[in-house]
């Protein structure tokens, strides 16, 4: 099995820890970075080969990853000159990829069964698996509903469930045989195209651990509880 991680952004809204570390480097705990961690959970779930998608301070990055060996992987690397989107990296290593792999953000804490994901998705024949995740959102403003100028409904404060995406999905090689490499091409486009096709993503719901390191408070969250939840996230570590 083999996975492709995308660890090229610069990390903007988690300033000022991505000043001088690329996001996917920043510490958990008091001994790992997070691509340590996903990196171990590949190789737990039976991945042998990856592929770290790399841009801004790649070159750290490829310092502290190397080949992948320490952690029974072999890793590879392919380097975004300019930003090409979520999946735009995929489109230049096309031919370096098997039928089906795993893709995902490298920002991402969860106990998700990557292994099992991508055997879902090869079993699907569909073009795109996207994990999934329930998130309640809260609205911290009365609620109006209008018409003709006159209040109708009124509702304080609402919650919100939504099915989000995880950043994690597995994905099909011929799903982007119509796309041209080194142009960007984003999650969101490739989705959307799908659905105008009449060939939509299969969704994988999971309701376990899941934290999205997009922002100082999620990052802060991480840390909070790394150390209670280490045995989950880094089985037999």
């Amino acid at each position: 099995m083999h996975a492709v991680i995308l660890a090229g952004g610069k990390g903007v809204r988690l300033r000022p820890y991505t000043t001088a570390l690329p996001k996917p480097l920043v510490p958990i705990g008091d001994q790992h970075a997070i691509l340590e961690i996903v990196l171990r959970q590949l190789a737990t779930a039976g991945f042998r080969s990856c592929t770290l998608a790399i841009g801004h301070l790649g070159e750290i990055i490829r310092a502290y990853v190397g080949d992948g060996s320490q952690w029974g992987m072999a890793v590879d690397y392919a380097t975004e000159e300019s930003p090409l989107g979520t999946m735009g990296p995929l489109l230049t290593l096309r031919e370096r990829l098997p039928e089906t792999f795993l893709v995902m953000n490298g920002d991402i804490l969860t106990d998700l069964d990557y292994a099992d994901l991508l055997h879902r998705h090869t079993a699907s024949g569909a073009p795109l698996t996207i994990a999934t995740y329930d998130r309640r959102v809260r609205i911290d403003f009365g609620v109006l509903t209008t018409a003709d100028s006159r209040i109708v409904g009124f509702t304080e404060k609402p919650s919100m469930d939504y099915r989000v995406s995880m950043g994690v999905y597995g994905l099909s090689r011929a799903t982007l045989d119509t796309y041209t490499s080194g142009l960007p091409l984003g999650f969101d486009e490739l989705v959307l195209d799908l659905l105008a096709a009449q060939n939509p993503p299969h969704a994988y719901e999971f309701d376990g651990y899941w934290l999205d390191i997009g922002r100082p408070d999620d990052y802060d969250r991480a840390n909070a509880e790394f150390t209670s939840r280490k045995s989950l996230l880094l089985k037999g570590a």
